[in-house]
């Protein structure tokens, strides 16, 4: 089969798959993020039957995004992101017994990405060309309808929030020598039912190369600040981003 065709008969096979293995739970009001991503969102996670998009070339934020409900069991599916890492996305967290790819959808990459969500309940797209906003409706829909989660990479008309990764700095090197320690960036969440932007100052990735806190850090009227509730964001569990090298070979669906 041509790597450019969908396979939906795979699809519906996995989705029978999965039910059968465990048991439909009630659908959540929001899916959980990292502790030091909580404060960027309203409900502290990520909403079910909406979309969020993100800003292109961070895919650890992306993988950050997807580690919580991932490592809670639910299945995660990506497409469109061939390059992706197997080792970066066991780094931040993601179970890959529970990672599905489909890497090169071609030019059916919105049905791919349609079909994913009626399965899965976490979805990241990488968006190569505009949406229409009609287009993007009908998958909303799709999305209310399954309670699943979209992260779209790339534009997406009428998105919930839309995130930003700014002013990037590595950290561990000094006067030329020593190890990188991580990458400390500030991560801004523009939401579409709230009057000012959201940021949290943070390490991504962190020492064990999952997302993890800034000592310290602290962005002025940022985050729960801003809704007048104290907000810690470093409050992330030191379990996050252990490694799983031992796992069984992905699964790619139409390649």
């Amino acid at each position: 089969m041509g790597t450019t065709a969908l396979d939906v008969a795979q699809l519906t096979q996995l989705r029978e798959r999965i039910a059968a293995m465990q048991q439909r739970r009630a659908t959540p009001r929001a899916r959980p993020v990292p502790g030091p991503l909580t404060t960027l969102f309203p409900e502290s996670g990520l909403r079910v039957g909406v979309a969020y998009a993100l800003a292109r070339g961070e895919t650890g934020l992306l993988l950050s995004l997807m580690a919580e409900s991932s490592l809670e069991g639910e299945w995660c599916c990506v497409v469109g992101i061939p390059e992706l890492s197997v080792e970066a996305a066991a780094g931040y967290g993601i179970d890959l017994d529970r990672l599905v790819l489909i890497p090169e959808p071609g030019e059916r990459w919105l049905q791919a990405a349609s079909a994913a969500c009626e399965v899965f309940p976490m979805v990241a797209l990488r968006v190569p060309t505009r949406v229409a906003p009609g287009e993007a409706g009908r998958l909303e829909a799709r999305l209310r309808d399954r309670g699943s989660t979209l992260l779209a990479v790339g534009d997406w008309p009428g998105a919930e929030a839309e995130l930003s990764v700014t002013a990037h700095e590595w950290r561990g090197i000094g006067e030329g020598h020593g190890l990188l320690s991580g990458r400390a960036v500030t991560v801004r969440a523009a939401h579409r039912r709230a009057p000012r932007p959201r940021a949290a100052r943070l390490l991504l990735p962190g020492p064990t190369g999952a997302v993890a806190p800034l000592p310290g850090a602290s962005l002025p009227g940022a985050s729960a600040l801003q809704e007048g509730r104290p907000g810690n964001p470093s409050d992330a569990p030191p379990e996050i981003g252990a490694t799983r090298r031992d796992r069984p070979p992905l699964r790619a669906v139409g390649a």
